[in-house]
């Protein structure tokens, strides 16, 4: 599932993301991209079990590639290793990303929209 507004895009992960989930995700992300400039992310990861080895090398090439373009990610979900994500998004996907719990969604909404 996505959602754009300007350039705040949203994105939900559910179940175990593969690499093929990568090749949608990446042409999407530039297109925002080349027609916004930077761009401000929410990524839900309250439905989101786990990722397929098969698509760690997609994960880090799109975060080497869109790093510098993503201002602001929030990482809403439920559980303590996803908040221990967030410090790890401000290395490889965003400049600045911040964690809430999935009550807190309008917030995460909110802080990618100041």
């Amino acid at each position: 599932m996505s959602g754009s507004s300007g350039n705040v895009v949203g994105y939900k992960a559910v179940g175990t993301l593969t690499a093929s989930d990568y090749k949608k995700l990446e042409p999407e992300v530039k297109a925002l991209v080349e027609k916004q400039g930077n761009i401000r992310m929410l990524f839900d990861m309250s439905e989101f079990k786990w990722e397929k080895a098969e698509a760690w090398v997609s994960d880090l090439k799109f975060g080497s590639e869109f790093h510098n373009k993503i201002d602001k990610m929030a990482i809403v979900g439920d559980k303590s290793w996803e908040k221990w994500m967030t410090h790890l998004a401000k290395h490889l996907y965003a400049r600045d990303a911040k964690y809430f719990k999935s009550a807190e969604t309008d917030k995460a909404w909110a802080w990618l929209k100041e």
